[in-house]
């Protein structure tokens, strides 16, 4: 029989410090995504009604403009911008409609989170 009791084995795996220190970086990190997720949907939602005025063609800017506020009205998720926001063009005779707008996002009363959406219609 070997003794090997004599040596020392040293223990491995997390320390309640290092537990706890994962459980918040996890834990912030799901707090985070909770408050940019409902940001991201409204973007979606916002790209998808660009593209669906897009594809009615209007044939002028204030049309374009009031379709927009019209599906608007329907989504009720769209707040960040509105129709006067649109800018709209034609490039190789396709309408063209871009949109750009921030969105800041309360993490704790001093610190936001700024999230930059831009998009176009295919």
């Amino acid at each position: 029989m070997k003794a090997s009791s004599s040596r020392a084995r040293s223990q491995r795996g997390l320390s309640l410090i290092g537990l706890l220190a994962w459980a918040i970086i996890i834990g912030f990190i799901g707090y985070a995504a909770v408050r940019v997720l409902p940001t991201i949907n409204e973007y979606l939602t916002i790209q998808r009604a660009v593209n669906r005025v897009a594809s009615e063609g209007p044939p002028t800017v204030g049309e374009v403009r009031k379709a927009f506020d019209k599906q608007k009205d329907i989504e009720y998720s769209i707040t960040s911008i509105s129709g006067k926001d649109l800018e709209v063009t034609k490039e190789n005779d396709r309408l063209v409609i871009r949109f750009a707008y921030d969105k800041e996002i309360p993490i704790m009363e001093p610190v936001y989170l700024l999230v930059k959406y831009k998009g176009e219609s295919k």
